[in-house]
């Protein structure tokens, strides 16, 4: 049971990337994904969530429309494309999930960290001015 996080890395302002995060071991589409960044000294933020079906997302402000979040359950993949990349981006991205409760809403959870039990491993981005 493991989620893997990749597609991080080094581009400049205004460049777009796209985060993957791969579900192994068990059944993603049961499960909300949060995907959440963390720069050093700094609390983990819950940038965007999105239930099973995919139906309800989630973001926070300083990347609502520039940030988009999906989810491909036969693939058991989970998706953030960033785009308009700011210098302040610059984090380490995780993807975590959670079994999704009954009348899940994304905006209630996300800021939760102790929500999500399991969690990948990172993956930077880092934004140059």
């Amino acid at each position: 049971v493991q989620l893997q996080a990749s597609g991080g890395g080094l581009v400049q302002s205004g460049d777009s990337l796209r985060l993957s995060c791969v579900a192994s071991g068990f059944n993603l589409a049961f499960y909300a994904i949060g995907w959440f960044r963390q720069v050093p000294g700094k609390e983990r933020e819950g940038i965007s969530c999105i239930s099973g079906s995919g139906s309800n997302i989630s973001y926070v402000d300083s990347v609502k429309g520039r940030f988009t979040t999906a989810r491909d359950n036969a693939k058991s993949t989970a998706y953030l494309q960033m785009t308009s990349l700011k210098p302040e981006d610059t984090a380490t991205y995780y993807c975590a999930v959670a079994p999704e409760p009954q009348g899940f809403h994304p905006s209630q959870y996300c800021s939760h960290t102790g929500f999500f039990g399991l969690w990948g491993q990172g993956t930077q981005v880092t934004v140059s001015s």
